[in-house]
């Protein structure tokens, strides 16, 4: 079976590996030799999922008022929504995989960094900035890093400042805007809130 991360082996090969899987259960045989692959440069993948990291990384399930997706030489998005669509509460939050490629490691990140300021989506909280926040940590971009590493250095405070001081950044270039320029960039009506948000805490 393929794994979720399977589109970073993809990147870095420049193979299909879905399409490859198919021709092996229609009983062809692989078009190359071990010998034939090398790696070319990294590649980083992200999740993008409707949770709230600064709330215990809980679901927040709702509508997605914007969902614009990065574009740009080695950045991939596999997805399966569109602006509009509701994530809903019956199955995994997932939203998206995103996979940037790049020469080197550090090219990698700073692409990937650049993707998630220009993904955007409102209508729901997600992991884009948490993510941000693990690619610009010392201890990612070091390689010093193990899987407790959300343990040690993530604090929910961290992304609750950003989030307040976006908003006061959104909130005073919207004070600029003529009235009837206001009138366009209106959110649209929300949605009833679930059971799931009434009891976060």
């Amino acid at each position: 079976r393929l794994q979720v991360e399977h589109p970073v082996t993809e990147e870095i090969t420049g193979l299909d590996l879905v399409k490859l899987q198919i021709q092996i259960a229609e009983d062809e045989k692989l078009p190359f030799k071990q010998e034939d692959l090398k790696i070319n440069g990294h590649a980083i993948e992200v999740r993008v999922y409707a949770e709230d990291p600064a709330n215990n990384f809980l679901p927040d399930i709702g509508t997605l008022k914007t969902y614009t997706r990065p574009q740009g030489h080695g950045i991939r998005v596999d997805d399966g929504f569109e602006q509009g669509m509701a994530v809903p509460f019956y199955y995994d939050p997932m939203i998206a995989k995103m996979i940037c490629h790049d020469s080197t490691r550090e090219r990698a990140i700073a692409k990937t960094i650049r993707a998630i300021d220009e993904y955007a989506i409102t209508g729901l909280e997600t992991t884009l900035g948490f993510c941000r926040f693990v690619l610009k940590h010392e201890a990612f971009t070091s390689g010093n890093f193990d899987t407790k590493f959300v343990e040690k250095y993530f604090k929910p405070e961290l992304l609750r400042t950003q989030r307040d001081e976006t908003e006061e950044l959104l909130a005073a270039l919207l004070a600029t805007l003529p009235t009837e320029k206001l009138a366009q960039v209106a959110p649209i009506e929300s949605t009833p809130v679930s059971n799931w948000k009434k009891n976060r805490t």
